[in-house]
């Protein structure tokens, strides 16, 4: 089995980051909260490769420090619904043998 690591890029008075989280939280998803402010250097690389500033944004990165492969994904450019998010990311998780 592969290992996942799964980064959500979030603002703290966002309602739909907030609604998100939540969302895998329940979901039992594991991941990595990281504030748009805090990580401002970070967001504004992702942004830039992205070509795009909404949130909440993944970053998803499957395989070891030694072999691996990330993932970017932004809403309104791979997702439109959160629920589709939460699908982008369990086809991840079965793709490593997670579900």
């Amino acid at each position: 089995m592969k290992e996942l690591s799964v980064v959500v890029y979030t603002m703290k008075n966002c309602p739909f980051c907030h609604e998100f989280k939540d969302i895998l939280t329940k979901e039992g998803i594991e991941f990595y909260d990281r504030d748009i402010d805090e990580y401002k250097e970070e967001y504004d690389l992702f942004s830039e490769i992205t070509e795009n500033d909404m949130i909440p944004a993944l970053l998803i990165v499957e395989g070891t420090d030694d072999d691996h492969k990330s993932f970017l994904y932004a809403p309104e450019r791979n997702y439109n619904e959160l629920t589709e998010a939460v699908d982008i990311i369990n086809k991840h998780r079965k793709n490593v043998g997670i579900i």
